[in-house]
């Protein structure tokens, strides 16, 4: 039993090597190809939203103001951009939702 804990580690290990290292050898040059470099240009945007978006439902007591402050949020900072009226916002959302539901 205590064997096959270390082949796990050993497995997640060369796993997680060789997930950062070969990027590295196999791309040497400048990438020319404009899709590719769009692509690699969202990559960062796209792992924040997705790691985001399922813990502003989950983070209040219900999913319903979790989704409604979402939604509050989106429209006012597509409107006006401010982050402290949109933080304020959303939580003042949050706070009445969850006194009725």
């Amino acid at each position: 039993m205590t064997r096959n804990i270390y082949v796990c580690l050993l497995a997640m290990s060369v796993a997680t090597y060789l997930i950062r290292i070969l990027p590295i050898l196999l791309i040497r040059r400048e990438i020319k190809n404009t899709y590719i470099r769009s692509f690699l240009y969202y990559v960062p945007y796209v792992t924040l939203s997705v790691m985001t978006f399922p813990a502003i439902l989950t983070a209040t007591q219900s999913v319903i103001s979790g989704a409604l402050a979402l939604a509050v949020a989106v429209i006012l900072s597509w409107k006006d951009g401010n982050l402290f009226r949109v933080a304020m916002a959303s939580c003042a959302v949050v706070f009445i939702v969850e006194l009725f539901i």
